[in-house]
C-alpha cells in the first residue's frame, strides 16, 4: 500500500497576500510599474544596451521557476526537487551552443551568471590568480568597467583591484582600435589575459590580429560580446568563437532576452596537444566561488529567447538593426556632427559633442525632456568619466518597435532639434551644468519647444 497524502488547504490568512494580484496588493509598486510601462511605450528608446524582450520571455521571468533553489549543475545539485530545473538548464545550454553555431564537442557554456559583470569576474576568478595581468580597452576609448578600468587616483573596477590592469586604446585620430599599440603594450606587459570587447565601440573587431598578439605573448584571449551578441549569432558581426578561448555575453542587449549572462569556453582536445582546462575552473568560479543558486526564471527566459535567435525573423531583425544604425549615423554626419570613427558598422554610434562645446550630461537631460532616452558617454580624450563629452546612441530597441531606415532619419531630425535647443539654452545659462538644468526646467522650456 502506498502513502496517501491528504490535500492541504491553506488558511484564508495564509493566502491573503499570495492570492492577490499586484494591483490589489501593492498600489504603490503597481503605479510605478504602469508609469514605467507608459514611459517605455510613449518614448523613443535609444540606449544602446536596452531592448524590448518578448511576452514569452516576460512570462518566464514571472513564473514559478523563481521559487526554486538549485545550487550546483544539472545532475549535481545541493537541493532536491530539481528534475525539471535540470531539464530547463540543459535545454538552455543546448540552445546557447546552437545559437552561436558552436560544436558541443569543442565548446561548453555556463548559463548561470546573473549578468555580464558577474560572468566576466567569474572568468577572471577561475582562470587567473590574484595580481595576474589583464589588458582591456580603456573606458574613455569605449571599453567596459569590468575590463580593468582605473584612474590616476582610484582603482574603480574590482578587476583593477584584484588584478594588474593595463588598458589599450583607440587611435586618437581615427577612433579605431590601435592594434599596433595593443601589440607593443602586450609584448611589454605580458598579460595573462587580453579582453576584446567594448560598451561604446561602433566598429567590428580584428580578432585575427588579437589572436596573433595573444599567441606571441602567451595570453589567453577572451571576447566580451555583450553588446553585439545578437549580431554575432546571426553572422552580422565577426565571429569571436573562431579565435577566442573564452567568450562572455549578456543576454538582454542585441540578443533581446532577459537580463542574464553566459560564459562560453573551449573544451576537448587542443590542436597543439593536450586538453583545454577551462570548464571546471569556470563552473566552480560561478558556483560556489561567486554565486549561490542560479536564477532559474532568468534561465527559462534565456532558453526561450535563444529559440527565437535561430528563427529567420531574428536574423532579419539583426540586419535591420545595423541598417537603422547606419541610416541614423549618416544623417547626423550629414548635419555636420562628429561621430567616433565617422560612423558605425554595428548597432551603436558615439556622438562627440566637444566640438560644439556641449557635454553628454546636458544632452541627456535635454533629450529626456523630449521623451528620448540615451546616455552620456566618454569619448576618447575625456579627462573624467564624470563629465563625458559625448552620448551613446543605439538602434536595437526601436528596431524591435518596428522602425526602419526612414524612421531613424526622422529620429535623427529630433536629435538635431534637441541639440540646437541645448545650444540655445547654454548661450543663456552659461557652461555650468546646474545653471543649464535650472533653465531647462524653468518656465520658458518646461512645456517643450
Amino acid at each position: 500500500a502506498g502513502i496517501v497524502h491528504r490535500q492541504l488547504t491553506p488558511s484564508p490568512t495564509a493566502m491573503s497576500c499570495a492570492d492577490l494580484n499586484l494591483k490589489d496588493w501593492d498600489e504603490k509598486v503597481y503605479d510605478l510599474l504602469i508609469k514605467e510601462k507608459q514611459r517605455q511605450v510613449n518614448g523613443i528608446e535609444l540606449i544602446a544596451s536596452e531592448n524590448f524582450t518578448s511576452k514569452a520571455v516576460m512570462e518566464c521571468l514571472g513564473s514559478c521557476f523563481t521559487n526554486k533553489y538549485s545550487e550546483g549543475l544539472p545532475g549535481a545539485r545541493y537541493y532536491g526537487g530539481n528534475e525539471y530545473v535540470d531539464e530547463l538548464e540543459n535545454l538552455c545550454r543546448e540552445r546557447a551552443l546552437a545559437a552561436f553555431n558552436c560544436d558541443p564537442a569543442k565548446w561548453g557554456v555556463n548559463v548561470q551568471p546573473y549578468s555580464g559583470s558577474p560572468a566576466n569576474f567569474a572568468v577572471y576568478t577561475g582562470l587567473l590568480n590574484p595580481h595576474d595581468r589583464i589588458m582591456g580597452l580603456d573606458l574613455p576609448s569605449g571599453g567596459h568597467l569590468t575590463h580593468g578600468f582605473y584612474t590616476a587616483k582610484k582603482k574603480v573596477s574590482a578587476t583593477s583591484i584584484y588584478f594588474e590592469s593595463l588598458p589599450y586604446h583607440v587611435d586618437p585620430q581615427t577612433g579605431y582600435i590601435d592594434y599596433d599599440e595593443m601589440e607593443k603594450l602586450a609584448l611589454m606587459f605580458r598579460p595573462k589575459l587580453i579582453v576584446a570587447g567594448a560598451s561604446a565601440y561602433p566598429r567590428d573587431w580584428d580578432y585575427t590580429r588579437i589572436r596573433k598578439i595573444c599567441d606571441a605573448t602567451g595570453a589567453l584571449m577572451m571576447a566580451d560580446i555583450a553588446h553585439i551578441s545578437g549580431l554575432v549569432a546571426t553572422g552580422e558581426a565577426a565571429n569571436a568563437f573562431d579565435f577566442c578561448d573564452i567568450v562572455t555575453t549578456t543576454t538582454h542587449k542585441s540578443l533581446r532576452g532577459p537580463r542574464a549572462g553566459m560564459i562560453f569556453f573551449r573544451r576537448g582536445d587542443k590542436e597543439s596537444g593536450g586538453k583545454y582546462e577551462y570548464e571546471d575552473a569556470i563552473n566552480q568560479a560561478v558556483f560556489p566561488s561567486l554565486q549561490g543558486g542560479p536564477h532559474n526564471h532568468q534561465i527559462a527566459g534565456l532558453a526561450t529567447q535563444l529559440k527565437e535567435v535561430k528563427t529567420p525573423e531574428f536574423v532579419a531583425y539583426a540586419k535591420q538593426v545595423k541598417s537603422n544604425a547606419s541610416a541614423l549615423a549618416k544623417f547626423l554626419v550629414s548635419k555636420g556632427y562628429k561621430l567616433a570613427t565617422e560612423g558605425t558598422e554595428n548597432h551603436l554610434m558615439l556622438w562627440d559633442l566637444r566640438p560644439l562645446g556641449l557635454t553628454g550630461s546636458k544632452m541627456e537631460r535635454v533629450f529626456e525632456k523630449m521623451h528620448i532616452t540615451l546616455n552620456k558617454n566618454c569619448v576618447h580624450g575625456d579627462a573624467s568619466a564624470l563629465s563625458p563629452g559625448g552620448v551613446r546612441i543605439g538602434a536595437p530597441a526601436m528596431t524591435s518597435r518596428g522602425l526602419k531606415e526612414a524612421d531613424f532619419e526622422q529620429v535623427g531630425e529630433f536629435l538635431h532639434q534637441g541639440l540646437q535647443l541645448a545650444l540655445e539654452i547654454q548661450s543663456k545659462s552659461g557652461k555650468k551644468l546646474v545653471d543649464f538644468i535650472k533653465m531647462l526646467d524653468g518656465d520658458e522650456y518646461a512645456q517643450g519647444r
